[in-house]
């Protein structure tokens, strides 16, 4: 019996020691296979399952607006726009005031201008325009109860820096044209905001 144990275990030693030899030997045949690849997926590929969601939709909604929300670099150093910002604000509160005054209809509309912030109130039906200062980006920021959010970026002409418009470069049209077009129809009379500084393009 024991001399059937001692072979049974020779056997399983050889089994376990050939095959060892042989690879460490260089005499294998077999060739080794090699691992499959790992696939990577890109850094920014987002997978959404049935479980993701109002929260899958809103990482999609948060990407895609980085794209979106880029502007133009500012053309004018900040110095200038201040002043050039300063200018069209306080312009434009003075002309909505007189405006205001002279219009029966519009008895009920009053005209606010804080640290550079202008906020003129025509009443129901026609809402509040809030145009304001956005240092950071030099740029006007408009806010239309009839046409929506828009930014305005200074155009300056050849000659001189501080002379210039208002630009929305999404539309092509000035700050002074999209007012001219819709306080108009407010007023109920052709209005004219090109005497303005900053409301003229450039010849």
């Amino acid at each position: 019996m024991h001399i059937v144990s001692a072979l049974l275990v020779r056997r399983s030693l050889c089994r376990f020691l050939v095959p060892v030899v042989r690879q460490v030997s260089g005499r294998q045949t077999t060739p080794v296979p090699a691992p499959a690849p790992t696939k990577t997926l890109p850094s920014q590929t987002v997978h959404l399952t049935s479980n993701s969601g109002i929260a899958g939709y809103r990482l999609l909604r948060s990407m895609s607006s980085q794209d979106t929300t880029a502007t133009a670099a500012p053309t004018i150093d900040p110095v200038t726009f201040e002043v050039v910002c300063s200018d069209t604000l306080e312009s434009l509160c003075d002309y909505f005031e007189e405006l205001i005054e002279g219009t029966s209809s519009l008895s009920q509309a009053d005209v606010m201008y804080s640290d550079g912030v202008l906020t003129v109130n025509f009443g129901r039906p026609h809402g509040t325009y809030v145009i304001n200062r956005q240092s950071p980006n030099r740029q006007i920021w408009l806010s239309s109860p009839t046409s929506g959010p828009k930014r305005y970026d200074f155009v300056s002409v050849k000659d001189a820096i501080d002379k210039g418009y208002w630009l929305y470069r999404h539309d092509g049209v000035t700050l002074h044209e999209l007012l001219h077009e819709e306080v108009s129809k407010i007023a109920g009379r052709p209005l004219d905001f090109s005497a303005l500084p900053h409301s003229q393009r450039e010849p």
